[in-house]
């Protein structure tokens, strides 16, 4: 569950991004991470546990210091063991930022999960440290997350599974490369699990910025599809066999790009941005 905000304190954004996000050519995604988390005074910690590769950690460092950051390190956690170190707990207790590298997600749940270093990320959010994470890093954030599923645009009983995630918010479940690997089948099928949260696709070079406000704005250069599954009507997922496409009527969905904002709590878009340009 999100660690709850201590008096006087205000949670930190939570930055989930499609993957494939520009690191070289107008990388505005991270420049306004680093934006986010001090600018010249910023100290970003990396994550990069999801990745098998060995230089996936300091290539991030690389670009956060580029892009302005006073201080950026790859912190390490290879194993379960790893998240119990008092200088490593150290360490990210100090950041004013925390980047999570994609991978795969649930080496993210069996390395973190449950160990002190996930407890303290959702603490130094609600505390105010802005956390972001792309591809497996954005699916990791939320309380569920899709582990794996079928592609497709129809959602499928039995075909996706879904585990638990980091927990800096139970409002929403992310999908990432959406458009680009056809995830929007998936991503109905976990809300007809839950058709409480959210769904929010994101596509590649795409992130979501959710303020402490909850609300959403959008920065990239794909969209955002979200997914509000609190208005069905009719859901035939208790019904159907695995392999059977479920029938959903009611789902109310929105195609966000850049300027355009969603707030999570009352369920409403805006074109923000996107309106003005036009007048």
């Amino acid at each position: 569950m999100p660690a709850k905000v201590p008096d006087g304190a205000t949670r930190g954004f939570i930055i989930p991004i499609g993957g494939a996000e520009e690191k070289d050519n107008d990388p505005d995604i991270l420049q306004r991470f680093v934006t986010l988390c001090g600018g010249r005074d910023a100290d970003i910690v990396v994550l990069p546990t999801a990745s098998r590769l060995a230089d996936t950690g300091q290539r991030y460092v690389k670009l956060f210091k580029e892009l302005g950051a006073a201080q950026a390190e790859s912190v390490d956690f290879d194993t379960r063991r790893d998240c119990e170190e008092q200088n490593r707990l150290d360490r990210l207790a100090e950041a004013t930022g925390i980047f999570l590298t994609g991978g795969a997600q649930l080496r993210l749940t069996t390395v973190l999960g449950g160990t002190p270093v996930s407890k303290l990320i959702r603490t130094r959010n609600a505390e105010g440290v802005h956390v972001a994470g792309t591809s497996a890093g954005a699916a990791f954030l939320s309380e569920h997350m899709i582990a794996f599923g079928q592609e497709g645009a129809s959602p499928v009983a039995g075909k996706v599974t879904l585990a638990p995630g980091l927990g800096l918010t139970n409002r929403f479940v992310i999908d990432q490369h959406f458009r680009q690997r056809d995830r929007l089948g998936r991503l109905l099928t976990a809300l007809a699990y839950n058709p409480y949260a959210h769904g929010i696709g994101l596509d590649e070079n795409t992130a979501a910025f959710i303020g402490p406000d909850n609300r959403l704005t959008v920065e990239g250069t794909g969209a955002i599809t979200i997914v509000d599954a609190s208005g069905i009507e009719f859901s035939s997922m208790d019904i159907a066999d695995e392999g059977d496409p479920i029938c959903l009527i009611g789902l109310t969905m929105h195609i966000l790009v850049a300027g355009a904002s969603y707030d999570l709590h009352t369920r409403e878009a805006f074109p923000g941005a996107l309106a003005q340009r036009k007048g």
